[in-house]
């Protein structure tokens, strides 16, 4: 038999000033992060969010319509959870490709919020309720990438020399959906109830997808697994990478 897991750990996040977090769509920081993110900024800390496209293949209406109504819906979204520094890029939805055009723009950035902490989600083929979807294979491995490109003074020399950006290192990577969880942030009160309300910001995309439970029910389901894991009531697991010290 395999060796068992060691139980994640409480997150170290007292010292958080900010957190920027990078995924490919609307709607996908609502799948669990957001929860963590209403507690972070109760706590005062900085939190942005970086979607990678606007999400217009992700629904069967014409695309110029879906791009504008889900990064309204996304707005919504991220009030209900105390963000007010959204930043949308407009690389093709479904069609996202992890190459240096991706790097350089999720390194330009970090280097503009200098985020002491970068969220992201899973770059893994098998995630835990099935295959993961290509773009956030994507987002994810070059969020890794990009983390490492942002503090590299020779890697995308231009964001310094012709954009003004130095360059700049998080101390952390935090990776969501990840089977192999080392932390996890307790969710449960308030930023759970501030979480469901998020993800119930995407009405007509969830309505577009008639199998999908409430937000209410999947949110409870899946924030409550991971806290009957680790002792609490609601949780958000991370697989969180301390990439420097300082």
């Amino acid at each position: 038999m395999p060796p068992e897991r060691p139980r994640p750990e409480p997150l170290p996040d007292a010292d958080f000033t900010r957190v920027l977090c990078v995924v490919a769509h609307p709607d996908d920081m609502e799948y669990g992060s957001s929860a963590a993110v209403a507690k972070w900024v109760s706590q005062g800390v900085e939190v942005s969010y970086l979607l990678l496209t606007t999400g217009e293949a992700g629904m069967q209406i014409d695309p110029a319509e879906v791009g504008p109504l889900r990064a309204k819906e996304q707005w919504a979204a991220c009030e209900a959870v105390g963000v007010s520094d959204l930043t949308i890029l407009d690389f093709p939805d479904g069609m996202l490709m992890y190459g240096l055009d991706l790097r350089k723009a999720i390194a330009r950035v970090i280097r503009q919020k200098q985020p002491d902490v970068v969220l992201t989600g899973s770059w893994v083929v098998s995630m835990p309720w099935g295959l993961n979807q290509a773009d956030h294979r994507a987002a994810g491995l070059a969020t890794l990438d990009a983390c490492r490109d942002a503090d590299n003074t020779w890697v995308f020399r231009e964001l310094a020399d012709e954009e003004g950006l130095a360059k700049w290192g998080p101390r952390w990577l935090l990776v969501n959906g990840d089977a192999t969880a080392t932390h996890y942030v307790d969710v449960s009160g308030e930023p759970l109830a501030k979480g469901i309300a998020s993800l119930a910001c995407h009405k007509e995309y969830l309505a577009a997808l008639p199998w999908h439970p409430s937000a209410e029910e999947m949110y409870g389901v899946f924030t409550g697994q991971a806290g009957q894991a680790v002792g609490v009531d609601n949780a958000v697991t991370f697989r969180a990478h301390r990439l420097r010290q300082d």
